[in-house]
């Protein structure tokens, strides 16, 4: 058999994961603080039918290799972890990353997750949690009778109580940095998970130690540009169309061989 067949049948595979992650990107333009992917790719082995180097006669050598690639494969999926546009929203328990970091949430199971989405909510006990109930670490409850809530650009809440004049600090959120963020795992909610390349995180207040700000009444939006996803996509479709196409030409080419003994 043709060696193309398989080879281009290659590229066509690596062109549907890559319009799988275009696809995933433009379904979450307007998920709060998703982070675009990008699909990255790698060729496969070569089968080599002459070594570079090779004495090709008493005083010569061949000074290039003769090699012909077997394809490509999908080999990974990078993170971009630029900023999103910063939208106001007037909600004072809204509250955007103006920077590095990630807010921690403590999930049903134990685990420590981490996000940059800071739509906060008040559970039924008055505790800061996220759009799925998670509690944001360090815990912090605002009480029943609070009239008034502030979360400064550092991080500390506090409110106004009724009865009182000045705000009473209730607590102060902490974010985490990583010096990997794209070693992070991705698990749906807007969350993450420590990976093995992420790195430690390294828990600080907000704007300390290069990490980002809070603005309370901002959330921050996707980092996806719509444009740029419709040109990959368009550049895919038309690398999916060219690899099919040398399929179609490898089996024109085996079907001139076969009328050869008529």
């Amino acid at each position: 058999m043709m060696r193309s067949l398989n080879t281009a049948g290659t590229g066509m595979v690596a062109q549907q994961y890559n319009l799988d992650i275009i696809s995933n990107n433009l379904a979450n333009v307007n998920t709060t603080s998703f982070k675009q992917q990008r699909a990255e790719f790698q060729d496969l082995m070569y089968q080599t039918f002459k070594a570079s180097g090779v004495t090709t006669g008493s005083t010569t050598v061949n000074p290039v290799s003769l090699q012909i690639g077997l394809g490509a494969a999908f080999s990974a999926n990078a993170s971009n972890f630029a900023p999103g546009p910063l939208q106001a929203t007037g909600n004072p328990l809204d509250v955007a990353i103006n920077g590095e970091g990630f807010f921690q949430a403590q999930r049903a199971d134990g685990q420590i997750a981490y996000t940059r989405d800071g739509s906060l909510k008040r559970d039924a006990n008055g505790l800061l949690v996220t759009s799925d109930g998670y509690p944001i670490i360090p815990e912090i409850t605002i009480p029943a009778n609070a009239t008034a809530i502030d979360i400064a650009n550092n991080g500390v809440v506090s409110a106004i109580l009724s009865g009182d004049t000045e705000p009473t600090q209730l607590g102060q959120i902490q974010i985490a940095t990583f010096s990997n963020p794209a070693g992070l795992s991705r698990i749906g909610q807007n969350m993450y998970l420590q990976g093995g390349a992420s790195g430690d995180p390294v828990l600080v207040n907000p704007g300390e130690s290069g990490s980002g700000d809070l603005k309370s009444r901002f959330l921050e939006g996707s980092n996806v540009s719509v444009v740029d996803e419709m040109v990959h996509m368009i550049l895919a479709q038309r690398a999916y169309e060219i690899n099919s196409k040398a399929i179609q030409t490898a089996d024109d080419m085996l079907g001139q061989l076969n009328q050869l003994k008529r």
